[in-house]
């Protein structure tokens, strides 16, 4: 509040500063990683060093904005180039290109090549245009995956676990040798869901009927002649090109843009607002986390962020009783992981919810312990490309008694306790321990289709045909009345204003835990990263039951 007058008048001498300078025509983007949803939350100090926060949707989002309250500029070109991005992320950005091509802005694609994401992305702009020798690589999905069960036996590793059916296939890769039918059919639905996402994009962008949609997708590869030829592409020019391509338009990047805009006045962080809370990560019982550095390769759920039932309950804890905060929005993007926390989480979301309006944002993925916890939500919001669903339960163990013996060494063990060694690594469960584990498997699904049933309004013998584990598209969600709603964040906030009765200007805030539960790391950084990964393989083995959806 004291401060606000200087902020204003700061902001009233930067407007005339601005004004004289003359923005690019065009601005120009390139985007060459995934982009999370979210930006990156607040980090240790000494982490700021050793890597640079990446931009998330939602800057982007607001980049884009500021761009359209641009009246001197006319345009955005997004260089694409090929990136691992989810289907749900793909999907952000076609809705953000698709904002500004409505205010009037001129958006171009242009890419040394396509793969089937930047064909899809690009099908959302007014231009689609390709470098000189570049090629449209063939479009179209595919799964693969890998199944350790004979290479682990070799080296004396055996995975014993007990799944609700075998639909649950998140320890297939440990268990198997091979593709069950059922994992098979899975991934069938899912790609014929994702596949349907993009014809229905292309015939939209390239003005065919779906058949012929279909056709441009399973005629390629295009090289660039045949992509012209066939209007796969609107045209083949180099980057140089552009600006003539623009009609001698000037194209700069975004800090050339950025300190010749106008920016809108700041306001007071006064009234009410929309709290955001993040569940983003493997669930675990303990606090979130997120690796001190970027892995150097992906690492599934070990290398994961982490969403700790710890600081998401806090949070929680402080949006329930923050009377300001008259609407919640929860972020979920992961694929679930321990029961217990997943249940600490919906306890501590459905207090929120009984106090005020509680909307659900999936991310690229919300499933098993994440559609879990997002049972709280009085609407749920998913992209059609995002993965949900898998409701089941699953634990088990790795039994390295055959690696010690293949490597000489001698463990002997004394214990005292019937089932003391229960979870130990040296023998699989015997049939009387795996009754045992039937019945805790029994009761945590039990209840996580009780939760759904309740949650969706449905009764339980409706959830059971589409639980047992499978993973569903958003779109295949909203038809088996999982989700409510197809979109993102932004859909997402505009239903919580609604619930709550706030005008569509009012301020979404993320809420962040106290600072005391994110204690900085004082480990060295490779020792850092090497911890937080020992430290996954610790949670994920003392976790009773795991809700986790397939990698």
């Amino acid at each position: 509040m004291i401060l606000f007058p200087f902020r204003y008048l700061w902001w009233l001498v930067s407007s005339v500063r601005r004004s004289l300078g003359r923005p690019p025509e065009f601005v120009i983007f390139v985007l060459e990683t995934s982009l999370p949803t979210l930006p990156d939350p607040p980090r240790p100090w000494w982490q700021r060093f050793t890597s640079r926060p990446s931009l998330s949707v939602k800057e982007l989002g607001e980049r884009f904005d500021a761009i359209a309250r641009e009246s001197r500029i006319k345009g955005v070109v997004l260089h694409l180039r090929p990136a691992a991005m989810p289907m749900a992320t793909l999907q952000d950005l076609r809705e953000l290109v698709g904002k500004l091509r409505a205010s009037g802005k001129r958006v171009v694609a242009w890419a040394p090549f396509y793969t089937t994401g930047t064909y899809y992305l690009a099908c959302a702009c007014d231009e689609i245009l390709m470098l000189p020798t570049g090629v449209v690589q063939p479009l179209g999905f595919s799964s693969t995956g890998m199944f350790l069960a004979q290479g682990l036996a070799r080296v004396g590793v055996q995975a014993d676990f007990v799944q609700v059916s075998p639909y649950k296939t998140a320890a297939d890769i440990l268990t198997k040798s091979k593709m069950s039918e059922e994992m098979r059919e899975q991934i069938r639905w899912l790609l014929e869901s994702e596949q349907e996402q993009l014809v229905a994009a292309i015939a939209d962008s390239r003005k065919l009927d779906t058949a012929a949609a279909r056709q441009l997708v399973d005629g390629s590869p295009y090289t660039d002649e045949q992509a012209a030829a066939r209007d796969v592409i609107d045209a083949v020019l180099s980057e140089e090109e552009l600006p003539k391509h623009l009609d001698g338009a000037r194209i700069g990047d975004w800090d050339q843009a950025r300190r010749r805009m106008s920016r809108p006045a700041p306001r007071l962080r006064l009234g009410s607002y929309v709290a955001i809370i993040r569940i983003e990560g493997t669930i675990i019982d303990g606090r979130s986390g997120r690796p001190p550095v970027a892995p150097p390769f992906e690492i599934p759920v070990l290398g994961d962020p982490r969403a700790g039932d710890l600081t998401v309950v806090q949070v929680a804890r402080q949006v329930a009783a923050d009377r300001r905060a008259a609407a919640a929005v929860v972020y979920v993007d992961s694929r679930g992981g321990s029961v217990t926390a997943s249940e600490a989480m919906r306890q501590a979301l459905a207090v929120v919810a009984a106090m005020k309006p509680v909307v659900i944002a999936m991310g690229p993925v919300a499933a098993s312990g994440g559609y879990w916890v997002a049972t709280p939500g009085r609407w749920i919001v998913a992209r059609p490309g995002t993965l949900t669903g898998s409701i089941g339960v699953l634990t088990g163990k790795l039994v390295t008694g055959g690696l010690w013996a293949k490597l000489l060494i001698n463990r002997e063990t004394v214990a005292e306790g019937r089932h003391a060694l229960m979870e130990g690594d040296e023998k699989p469960y015997t049939a009387e321990e795996r009754q045992i584990v039937q019945s805790m498997i029994d009761r945590a699904y039990g209840m996580f289709l009780d939760v759904v049933a309740s949650a969706r309004g449905v009764a339980r013998d409706e959830v059971e045909p589409i639980a047992g584990g499978k993973v569903w598209t958003g779109a295949q969600a909203l038809e088996r009345k999982l989700v409510d709603e197809l979109g993102g964040l932004d859909a997402a906030l505009a239903k919580a204003r609604s619930l709550a009765g706030l005008p569509g200007t009012a301020l979404a805030l993320e809420v962040h835990p106290p600072k005391r539960s994110l204690a900085p790391q004082t480990l060295p950084i490779a020792a850092g990263l090497a911890g937080y990964l020992l430290e996954g393989v610790t949670l994920f083995n003392r976790t009773p039951v795991h809700a986790l959806m397939e990698l």
